[in-house]
């Protein structure tokens, strides 16, 4: 019960304070600072949720050391989508039941056929899971090794700490950039609660939208897709079916015009000695499980 206030508060209260940023920025209240400190922690934290969160934690695409693991645990932590431990452990559970029962945020198991059931399974998949639904995320059984990293473990029982860092660093930009604390406030707003809202939201539609809608170039006997216009936004997450094809693969637009933002983060670390170990996937072995052309359709069915 308390995880499902919590999360019901994480929720709402970042759109409701997302609506009062749009009415301040419609009376002409917006400032380039706000513009500048929202894509910073955006960046900052959307980088922690895909490099960090996704491909490094939970599907190990690359190696890299104990004060990086630290950095890019602490930036998704701040990203307030839970802590590390329990976000590995729900994502892998995903992977393990795509689109079947057991799968905790997918919009096709359990819903009735038609646009009614469609409806209904998309919103599960895109907030209902997280507001009304209290499952447990397993962690002993889907993220034993994370349990095991000390790295790891430290920055998920501090999770509050990050979330409030979060906060604290557009608080002080803001204060810094306009020499008042009501340009604290203002960037406490923009880089604080919008960017939260949008973050998660983008995030949200990895589970919704690319399980409904769009392409599937390969074979993987579930649901995922890849939507291109979502990708550039979701820093690459929305080659969706390209990742649940190679789960493990640290590049997930493996088109040629497939681009994707958070490789570019990975294959930067690589050079700078900060990631190795970079899992690729050999052409070949994307051309052995490319889809038929008849299955790759442009909507999921109903």
């Amino acid at each position: 019960m308390v995880d499902r206030v919590a999360n019901a508060a994480v929720t709402t209260v970042p759109a409701l304070l997302g609506a009062w940023a749009v009415v301040l920025a419609w009376n002409h209240s917006l400032h380039w600072q706000d513009v500048l400190i929202f894509f910073v922690m955006l960046l900052i934290t959307g980088f922690g949720i895909t490099v960090g969160f996704h491909r490094l934690f939970t599907h190990r695409s690359f190696t890299t050391g104990p004060i990086t693991r630290g950095v890019l645990a602490a930036f998704g932590s701040a990203g307030v989508e839970g802590p590390v431990i329990e976000w590995v452990a729900y994502h892998r559970r995903h992977h393990t039941f795509s689109d079947q029962e057991g799968d905790p945020h997918s919009p096709h198991a359990g819903h009735d056929d038609g646009w009614m059931g469609a409806l209904k399974g998309l919103f599960h998949a895109h907030v209902g899971w997280v507001v009304f639904a209290d499952e447990d995320p397993e962690e002993q059984r889907y993220a034993r090794d994370l349990l095991a990293d000390p790295v790891v473990r430290f920055i998920d029982k501090t999770f509050f700490v990050w979330v409030l860092a979060g906060l604290a660093i557009p608080f002080g930009l803001g204060v810094a950039l306009s020499g008042t604390v009501t340009g604290g406030l203002e960037g406490l707003l923009w880089g604080g609660a919008v960017r939260i809202l949008v973050m998660h939201h983008l995030t949200f539609c990895i589970n919704s939208l690319c399980h409904f809608f769009g392409k599937q170039e390969y074979d993987t006997g579930d649901e995922s897709r890849n939507l291109a216009w979502l990708a550039p936004f979701t820093f690459g997450e929305a080659w969706h079916n390209n990742h649940h094809a190679f789960p493990t693969s640290a590049r997930h637009g493996l088109g040629r015009y497939q681009f994707d933002p958070s490789m570019l983060v990975i294959w930067t670390m690589e050079k700078l000695g900060l990631a190795k170990d970079v899992v690729r996937v050999p052409p070949e072995k994307q051309a052995a499980k490319a889809a038929k052309p008849a299955s790759r359709a442009g909507t999921a069915p109903a």
